[in-house]
Parts: C-alpha cells; sequence; structure tokens
C-alpha cells in the first residue's frame, strides 16, 4: 500500500535520531542538514511530500528551531526543498520551472526563456570500451564506469519558438535505470530530470558544466539542419545525485546565431511559494 502524506508527515520523525552536538566537529545545522539529505535519498522523505511541522522535526533530531531552520534554508536555496506559504516545506520535485531555472540555461537573445520541445533521435545500448573508461572527457570516464559496463545512449533534439536549436547526446549507466526502454522515454509526460526522478528514483541535485567554442560535425547538421562547419557552443555536462553521484552525461550543441547560453552566477535568496 503507498502511504499518504498524511502518514508519512506523521512516520517520518521516526526515521531521524537525536543528533550529539559537537560529534563530528562540523557546525550542529549541518549535521541536521545532512539528516534531511539522507532522508530524502532513502525515501523517507519523497518528493512531493511535506516535511513534519518544525516542532515535531526539531525534537526528534533534538535541536532548536533555529537551528532547524538554517539548515532548510540552505537545502531551499539549494533546490531541493520549496517552502509554500500556509502549507509547510516539501520536498522539491523537478517540475518544468525548476528544470528552467536550475538547468536550462539556452534563451532567444530578446531573453524569452521556455521549455525546449523535445524530439528523440536515437535510442542505443552499448557498452564501454577501454579507450573510453580511461580518456579524460569521455562519458564512461565522467560516469565512472569500466571497460565492457552497459550504457544508454540516447540523442535528442531541442526545439525552441519551433526552432532546431539544441543537439543533446545523452549517456546513462544502464545499472541505474532498469527497464529504461525507447517507448517509455518517448511517452514521458515530463522533464526528463522529472522521469528520471518519478520512475527510477534518482534525483539530479547538481551538474558540473563545462563549455568550449566548437564547429557543426555531420551529425549536428544533420539534427540542427545547420552547415558544416557553422560555429556552435558545446556543453558537456555531469549530471549528479547524492553524494555527488554521476548520474547522466550529456553534450549539448547550441546553435547560437538566435540563442544565447544564460547562466546566473550569483545564488538566489530562498524563494517561499
Amino acid at each position: 500500500m503507498t502511504p499518504t502524506r498524511a502518514a508519512t508527515r506523521t512516520s517520518a520523525p521516526t526515521a531521524f535520531q537525536a543528533i550529539a552536538p559537537g560529534a563530528t566537529g562540523a557546525p550542529l545545522y549541518r549535521e541536521v542538514k545532512r539528516a534531511l539529505l539522507r532522508a530524502i535519498e532513502a525515501g523517507t522523505c519523497q518528493p512531493g511530500h511535506t516535511l513534519p511541522s518544525e516542532p515535531v522535526l526539531a525534537g526528534a533530531l533534538g535541536v532548536s528551531i533555529g537551528t532547524l531552520r538554517k539548515a532548510v534554508d540552505e537545502l531551499v536555496a539549494e533546490h531541493l526543498l520549496v517552502r509554500r506559504h500556509g502549507r509547510g516545506t516539501f520536498v522539491a520535485t523537478h517540475g518544468a520551472d525548476r528544470f528552467l531555472f536550475q538547468f536550462f540555461h539556452v534563451e532567444r537573445r530578446d531573453g524569452l526563456r521556455e521549455v525546449p520541445a523535445v524530439d528523440l533521435v536515437s535510442f542505443e545500448r552499448l557498452r564501454c570500451d577501454a579507450d573510453a573508461a580511461h580518456t579524460p572527457g569521455e562519458p564512461a570516464q565522467a560516469l565512472g564506469l569500466r571497460a565492457g559496463d552497459p550504457v544508454i545512449q540516447i540523442e535528442n533534439r531541442l526545439r525552441l519558438q519551433g526552432r532546431a536549436v539544441v543537439y543533446d547526446r545523452l549517456t546513462l549507466p544502464a545499472g541505474l535505470y532498469r527497464g529504461l526502454t525507447e517507448k517509455r522515454l518517448r511517452e514521458r509526460p515530463g522533464t526528463i530530470y522529472q522521469f528520471y526522478q518519478s520512475e527510477f528514483g534518482i534525483t539530479v541535485l547538481r551538474a558540473l558544466e563545462r563549455a568550449r567554442a566548437s564547429a557543426a560535425d555531420r551529425a549536428t547538421a544533420r539534427v540542427l539542419g545547420v552547415a558544416v562547419g557553422l560555429p556552435v557552443m558545446q556543453v558537456e555536462r555531469t549530471a549528479l545525485s547524492f553524494g555527488d553521484r554521476p548520474v547522466e552525461h550529456r553534450v549539448s550543441i547550441i546553435d547560437t546565431r538566435h540563442h544565447d547560453y544564460v547562466n546566473l552566477l550569483s545564488k538566489a535568496p530562498a524563494r517561499t511559494e
């Protein structure tokens, strides 16, 4: 039986143990933050569900409400928790708003930003070869895979305002996405990170990106409908989950003739919804 939200609220504190101040030498609020992260990773506090009330949760952890709030503030700023006025604090889900705000940085030159329309170009199951597993910059090396490990490779075309703008090449460790098929991927109802979270229990928390100038190769020219050799932007991303575990490697080729790559470097204040 699937627990209701009310049941999750009531039973969640039993998963928390009182924190001994100074046991690890870290500030107490950091220990509270780690305890909350462990609960989210373990599924005790599930995406979309509310946390126990501040008095209940602080009591279970043996800390003051002020210490708890400091830990929660950081998790809200990192988009793992969301405060909703009058309703409480929820474990964040990977909806379209979060995708645009945190992970999708391509927008039209005039500042228009929207969720892209995605066309699946290819879906393959492969195995890492020895060179790919040891070559810096290769997906296998970024994902910590070894020669022979199974992977899923996906190619997508992303359209903005009806124009093909981004060519994505994704590599996934097959062991983390058991049961993933082309049909399931093609028919997913939301963003791909929402799909990872809801179907496989994999939450992307942050990403490491490297960007460089490049030129369109034949595959890019075919997918985006541009000339071979056209200057493009190449962004290599490794998506990270809990414990900085890599869960996806992606190379995005961006046609920047009408669109820019925009990234907000300063962290926004914690938001209340």
